[in-house]
């Protein structure tokens, strides 16, 4: 069984005033390096989506171990970069963990919670949720869902998806799940809050 995990990383930032969230500094090092580096803790092979025209994500990973996958149309929004990442999966894939990169709370050991479970129920569709019960991010899909991810649309990525299907809740604790920043002001409270 090979489980990888799928970073879709080929957004726009388009909240962000010119700033590039996934290049957001903490504690030395952008968002995305720290995330990708978290997943690739793990042991899963790591796939991570880009876009032409933010050649600093790029450099940013780098010297690691990660397949880079670029998409086409990344305008087109998150459904793009899930399209290309499922695409790119090697044949003997059987799940893809689609972890957005843009949760600072979320670290290996919650990756490590999903696989657990999927080991445990390797033909349901996982989802992360708050401890209040708030679903987030990130989501587990075995391979058998992989041509329904192929055919996604829109900037809701996989959203659509799993309100037709359904999924089975995998708590993580505290917001880490939820905790989404897209704007400067969400990074500047999620900063003082962090040290």
């Amino acid at each position: 069984m090979t489980l990888a995990i799928l970073i879709p990383a080929a957004g726009a930032s388009s909240r962000m005033g010119g700033r590039d969230k996934l290049m957001e500094d903490i504690d030395g090092q952008p968002l995305l390096l720290r995330q990708v580096t978290r997943a690739l803790a793990t042991g899963a092979p790591v796939f991570v989506t880009t876009r032409q025209d933010r050649p600093a994500r790029i450099a940013a990973l780098r010297g690691t171990t990660v397949q880079l996958v670029p998409v086409e149309a990344p305008q087109e929004g998150l459904a793009a970069s899930i399209r290309a990442g499922i695409a790119a999966l090697p044949q003997e894939t059987s799940a893809a963990m689609i972890l957005l990169p843009d949760l600072p709370d979320i670290e290996t050991d919650d990756m490590t919670t999903m696989i657990k479970e999927h080991l445990r129920q390797p033909n349901l569709v996982l989802r992360a949720v708050a401890e209040d019960g708030t679903p987030g991010h990130p989501t587990l899909f075995p391979a058998s869902f992989f041509d329904e991810l192929a055919q996604i649309t829109g900037d809701h990525g996989a959203g659509p998806l799993l309100k037709e299907i359904g999924f089975a809740p995998v708590p993580l604790r505290g917001k880490r799940a939820v905790t989404d920043l897209d704007t400067p002001e969400a990074w500047e409270a999620w900063h003082k809050a962090n040290g």
